[in-house]
Order: C-alpha cells, then structure tokens, then sequence
C-alpha cells in the first residue's frame, strides 16, 4: 500500500520543523513508519541548492525566475530520489515545505505569475501531490519575534529569505491563505500561535480524522 505525503507550510517561525518531527514520532508509536525531509534540500544535490538559495554560496543572490527554477531543481530531485521511492514502500513521507512554500514565496511574495508557477510545479512534481497540507498560519509579527529569539540562542544570523521586509512576508502569508482556501480537501490551516503542545495536538487531530487513525 502506498505511502502517504504530508507538508507542513507556513511563514517564518511558524514552528514547521519541529512538528513535523513530534509528527514522526507519533506515527512511530502507531506502528506508522515515517520519514522527514525538508526544502530545499533532502539530498545531496538539494543541499547545495539550498546553500544557493538560503546562504548565497555563490556569491550573488539568484534573479527572480533562476531563484525559482532552483527550487525546482532541487524538488524534482527530492520527488525522485526520496519522495516517491519511499512512498512506493509504504513509507509516510513528512516534509518541511514543498510546492506550496514557492508558489507562496515566489509567486505571491516575488510576484512572479502564479499560473506560470504552478504550471512548473505540475512538471517538477510529476504526479507526487500531498495528501495533506498542514498550513501552520502565524500573524509575521510573532513569527518574526520567534526567529530573532532562536538565532540569539543559536548565535547565527538569518538566512536570505528571513531577512526580507515585513512587507514581503505578509504577501507571502497572505499567498498560503489564498492557496488554502482554494484547495479546502488539501489543506488544513492550523493555529501556529498556540503553545507547542496545542499545535501538536491539534494536527494529530487532522491527520487522525483524514486518514481514520485512533487517536
């Protein structure tokens, strides 16, 4: 029986990656083997990628349209060296970002056309859509609070896209509503303000009612 993929979206400090761990191991405990990727990246090749993309380890940041077609780049490796193997064993696949975050990032925050967007995901992807969509929605004043206390922590500086205005990332939140609210059978919006514990409880509560799990 095939595998099932789920992506957590949402904006900057949103708190994606660390559910999408709590996640796997809930599924653990339900005898639900899971793996967790992230992008960009989840291979060899997408971790250069992301360095491009996030660290401009190249030296200069991509124009719009080569930023996007790295991404790209990046996922169709995922989807074909990670993604789709695994879900062909059986294997629930969770990953911290996907299409959504570009069409999101790039489309509504960048504003290249959606449409024109899309239209390269349907190629990217090649048939490996979510399930589910966790959208992890958080107003950009608290997600940027939570991401100045985590770097303080960590004593590292933001990355490229965490360094773009407000402005930017309210059109890229604004972007994930409009997408979830396109696609309601997809996405599940999730209130990314709650305590870690809440946030956790309440997509277990989702992914228990879509795929008819015991709670």
């Amino acid at each position: 029986m095939r595998g099932k993929f789920i992506t957590l979206e949402g904006p900057e400090g949103s708190g994606k990656s660390t559910q999408a761990k709590i996640l796997i191991r809930r599924l653990a405990a339900c005898g639900i083997e899971a793996i967790y990727t992230r992008e960009p990246g989840g291979t060899a090749l997408g971790e250069e990628i992301r360095n491009i993309l996030q660290h401009n380890q190249a030296g200069e940041a991509p124009c719009e349209r080569a930023e996007l077609l790295l991404f790209e780049a990046s996922r169709s490796q995922l989807v074909e060296k990670v993604i789709r193997p695994h879900l062909e064993r059986g294997v629930w696949v969770i990953s911290d970002r996907f299409m959504d975050s570009t069409t999101a990032y790039q489309g509504y925050g960048r504003g290249l056309p959606v449409d024109e967007v899309q239209a390269i995901h349907h190629f990217t992807v090649n048939n490996v859509i979510p399930d589910l969509t966790l959208l992890l929605d958080l107003e950009i004043g608290a997600g940027f609070q939570r991401v100045t206390l985590r770097y303080l922590a960590l004593g590292e500086s933001a990355d490229r896209f965490e360094q773009e205005d407000r402005f930017f990332h309210e059109k890229v939140r604004s972007g994930y509503l409009k997408l979830a609210a396109a696609e309601p059978d997809r996405f599940r919006i999730i209130n990314a303000a709650q305590e870690p514990d809440a946030v956790a409880t309440s997509i277990w509560n989702r992914i228990a009612d879509a795929f008819k799990l015991s709670v």
